[in-house]
């Protein structure tokens, strides 16, 4: 079982349903602000869901190296968007979760190195 094809699937299907949940569900719900922050979201999934289902094509997923990296993007693509999505959501109903405030650039974060350890196992290739 390959982690990173199952959450690239995962992500992938998750990000059409909330694109389309955001397109239509919360267009008159959400400030224009708002709508954007929910689209980045979506936008950094979807990125994501197609980046992990190129890696589990094409990595053994065998060395740490690789697993960390894996487990860098899907950790990083959830606690990144889904802390947008509770933000957002949370503050159009008036309840604003601020404790998700500080785990979004966590996410990114994970993110990022994720994507520079990627960048490390192709230059020790």
């Amino acid at each position: 079982m390959q982690l990173s094809l199952i959450f690239g699937a995962l992500f992938g299907l998750l990000a059409v349903v909330f694109g389309a949940f955001g397109a239509h569900a919360l267009k008159n719900i959400l400030s224009e602000d708002q709508l954007k922050s929910f689209e980045t979201g979506v936008k950094y999934q979807m990125y994501h869901a197609i980046l992990l289902l190129v890696l589990g094509f094409n990595l053994n997923q065998t060395s740490t190296l690789e697993k960390y990296i894996i487990y860098c993007i899907i950790i990083g693509t959830f606690l990144f968007s889904f802390s947008i999505y509770g933000l957002v959501l949370s503050a159009a109903k008036g309840k604003k979760m601020k404790f998700l405030g500080p785990i979004t650039p966590l996410g990114g974060l994970l993110l990022v190195i994720g994507w520079a350890l990627l960048l490390y196992s192709f230059i020790n290739a």
